[in-house]
């Protein structure tokens, strides 16, 4: 159950599938009925403006929120990692409680060689092991979310999803969780972490673009196309002789600069755009 390599499952399994899923929440539609399969060993970005469904769709897959219609197929073991974590700063647990609760099976089961071991080699994976006798309400931003993320990554979870993960960290701290995503499909999970950065999303070998629905569903290059990307986006997506620049609603601002080659890439969707209305997704399940 605990084992560092995902043996059961083989390259390309299907860890968690979703079918016609639709989400609502009172009258409005905030995920109007799509279908994503998500296999092992491979990374998805999920990209969008806010209220999109990015959230949603990760709350879906966690098991957080039930989709209103369409069926989920799977039950892979998941470590979670919400977008907001401003909730977790009051703490009062040392950086090595925390991390342990990645091994937690109860009260009365102490962790075994195993365990340790697996919290020992992501507390190296992801820098936070010399912060282990700290206070996790002292750590910065960064070293919170890296923590968080170590956490996540002891479990060995077949499925890992990250909502925002590198959003507003320091440099050194986004390389760090980067790399780590690389490893765990790598190890044979899949990962699928939500984004705003076209850079961060070009980092997965898959990208899902979402505008309440899916709007596209294939490899980086295919999807993170200045079309696509002014669907999604709308006014929000200025072109300019560097490259595009997203400027999504509320106080979020992110660039990348795009290959000049995106351009000649043909306009298409794998999926059919639906009409919808949707609401944040901060308003959805919890974290």
């Amino acid at each position: 159950m605990f084992s560092t390599h995902l043996n059961h499952s083989e390259k390309g399994t299907s860890v968690v599938s979703l079918t016609d899923i639709c989400v609502h929440r009172r009258s409005a539609i905030c995920l109007a009925p799509c279908s994503v399969n998500v296999r092992a060993e491979e990374s998805i970005a999920l990209v969008g403006a806010n209220g999109s469904g990015k959230t949603t769709l990760l709350h879906v897959m966690a098991g957080i929120l039930e989709a209103t219609d369409g069926s989920v197929e799977g039950q892979p073991k998941v470590a979670f990692v919400a977008q907001e974590q401003t909730h977790h700063s009051w703490m009062p647990m040392s950086v090595e409680e925390v991390l342990k609760m990645g091994r937690y099976r109860g009260l009365f089961h102490r962790l075994r060689a195993e365990d340790r071991i697996a919290v020992d080699s992501a507390a190296e994976r992801l820098d936070v092991a010399h912060l282990r006798h700290r206070r996790f309400s002292e750590l910065s931003g960064g070293e919170r979310q890296r923590v968080l993320v170590a956490r996540a990554v002891a479990t060995s979870a077949e499925l890992l999803l990250l909502d925002e993960p590198i959003t507003g960290l320091d440099l050194p701290s986004q390389e760090i969780i980067l790399e780590v995503i690389d490893a765990e499909a790598a190890r044979g999970a899949a990962v699928v972490f939500s984004t705003h950065q076209l850079a961060e999303a070009r980092h997965a070998n898959r990208v899902i673009l979402l505008a309440g629905c899916v709007l596209a569903d294939g490899s980086p290059d295919s999807v993170l196309t200045p079309g696509l990307l002014a669907e999604a986006f709308g006014g929000r997506l200025v072109s300019t002789s560097e490259g595009t620049l997203v400027v999504d609603e509320q106080h979020h601002r992110y660039s990348d600069q795009l290959s000049r080659q995106l351009s000649h890439h043909p306009h298409h969707h794998d999926q059919g755009h639906h009409e919808h209305s949707h609401e944040d997704d901060g308003i959805l399940g919890r974290g």
